[in-house]
Formats: C-alpha cells, structure tokens, sequence
C-alpha cells in the first residue's frame, strides 16, 4: 500500500522546521529516522498532509556528557551511535544494556532514541529506559523550550505532550548522585522483534555494595502504555541490595504489570517474566558490587 498524498519539506535550522510545523498544525509530522513513521503512512494508519525532515538541520546527532554528568542526547542520534557509544559503559548501564536490543541492525542505522520517545509505543524499549532513569526531552516550539519529564511526556500508547509545533530536540538523564547500576532484559520471539517483556532497572549507590539511594524500574511491553515500577523501586531504598529486597521488589514490579493473554502468551507468563528479568538485574548489580568493594 502507498501513503496518502502529502508535502515534503527539509528545512535547514530548527527554526524553518517549528515555522512548517505551525503552520502545518495537526495535519505536520516530524520525520527524524522514520522508522516508525514511514511503515504507519505506508499502512495508512497515518496520513499527514506535511512532512517535516530535520535530518538537514545540524547539531542534532549528538550524545554528550556536560561536566556535571548530565547525559544529553540530540534528535537525530541514531540507535547505532549509542549502541557503539564509548561514553556509556563506564556511566550508563541501563542504556549500554538496551542499545543493542533495539530492534535490528537496519532500524539502529536510521532510528533515534529521540524519536522513539515521541512515538510512545507501549513496547518500545528506550521510553521504559529512560524512565527507570528520571530521564527529561526538551520540546522546543515558537515560545522557546521547555522540559518535559519522560514520566509525563509519554501519555498513553501512540501519544506525548508535544504541542503541534514543537520539536523534541534533545533527551536529557541526569547525573547520578551516587554508583550508578542496573540494566535492561528483553523477552522477544525473535531478535529484532517488539518486546514481550521488557524490565529496564537502573539503581545508584552510596558505594559499590552499599545502600541504595535512588531506585528507577520501568515495564515494556505489559501494558497500555509504558510502567513505572513506583512501588517495586521505592522497596529498594534506604538499604543495601540483599536477597529479601531484591525478591520484594520483583514481586511489587509483576504486581505493577497488566498484560494481557495473547499470542505471545499468557498473562500469567507475563508477569513471571517482569519478575524474573528484576531479580536478575538486580542480582547482577548485587553480585557487581560485591567484586567492586
């Protein structure tokens, strides 16, 4: 199937793009990689009469640290640039986890973290990542920018807080404040595919080993829209990881799931894989510890 008719613009600074966008109004859309755009108008179940193309637009392809710690990450960062990073390892476990996972090799040439947080898939990987991280997106728009928390960006499945002239031009996760550990595990039926669970779990530490100060886990895949694990992260504060809270946790995490029976399987089946992809992390940023201290 084509998509519908619609116009195609590529404009060459991020204030072009916003002006196309507001007068575009509901009928504009972004187009950064596409690899979730494209398919959607190809299908029809997308068909905007403006297409707006930033990959003209410089400065974009960033990933940074400020000097703080502060980790930003540009619009059109691709899923190949973080999953080659350098940068990530040594202070981004979570990520360094989930860059690899994403979808395949064709989708991480061309797709953006940027991107996939404006998409808000319910299995999408990097929005459940970046939530166990307190991560941000900065929109910018005719007024300027403003700082939208990803815990209130993504609103519902297939939809964010951008206002229809505004560009999500960069992702932003704050520095830790402590020994940053976690990871993210991805059940899928083959690779490449969406998730059928995902766990993403990031912790920071006063010391290896020692009690956690801060605690983000965050669901794909269980639900209408991306989880935040409130309870299960909040189980591990104040104290060092241990078997009793490790296992406290994991049950809080599959207590915050709501999947669903389907061809993927049951929803019991579900649930005990948001259980065990948190005891694993966890045990796995415990045992880290150990060899660290």
């Amino acid at each position: 199937m084509y998509p519908s008719r619609f116009r195609y613009e590529a404009p060459h600074s991020l204030d072009e793009a916003i002006g196309l966008l507001h007068d575009g109004g509901d009928y504009a859309k972004v187009l950064a990689g596409g690899q979730s755009l494209v398919p959607l108008m190809k299908l029809r179940f997308a068909s905007p009469e403006l297409v707006v193309d930033i990959n003209n637009v410089p400065g974009l392809g960033y990933h940074r640290a400020d000097p703080d710690g502060t980790l930003r990450i540009g619009a059109l960062c691709r899923h190949a640039d973080l999953e080659h990073s350098d940068l990530l390892p040594g202070t981004q476990p979570t990520m360094a986890a989930a860059a690899p996972l994403i979808a395949d090799p064709i989708v991480r040439n061309r797709g953006t973290l940027v991107g996939s947080l404006c998409h808000a898939d319910p299995q999408g990987d990097w929005a459940s990542v970046v939530l166990s991280l307190g991560g941000s997106v900065v929109a910018q728009g005719p007024g300027g920018r403003r700082t939208i928390p990803v815990a209130d960006f993504v609103l519902g499945p297939f939809e964010n807080a951008l206002h229809p002239d505004e560009i999500a031009v960069e992702a932003v996760i704050p520095a830790a404040k402590g020994v940053r550990a976690g990871g993210y595990l991805k059940l899928e039926r083959r690779v490449g595919d969406f998730a059928t669970v995902g766990v993403a779990v990031s912790i920071e530490t006063a010391a290896p080993g020692g009690t956690v100060t801060r605690a983000g886990i965050a669901l794909t895949g269980v639900g209408g829209a991306t989880i935040a694990a409130t309870e299960a992260a909040q189980a591990l504060l104040g104290q060092p990881l241990s078997a009793d809270s490790i296992g406290r946790a994991a049950d809080l995490a599959a207590a915050a799931a709501q999947p669903r029976t389907d061809h993927r399987g049951s929803a019991e089946y579900k649930r005990h894989m948001v259980r065990t992809f948190v005891e694993r992390i966890l045990s796995r940023a415990d045992h880290e510890a150990e060899r660290a201290a």
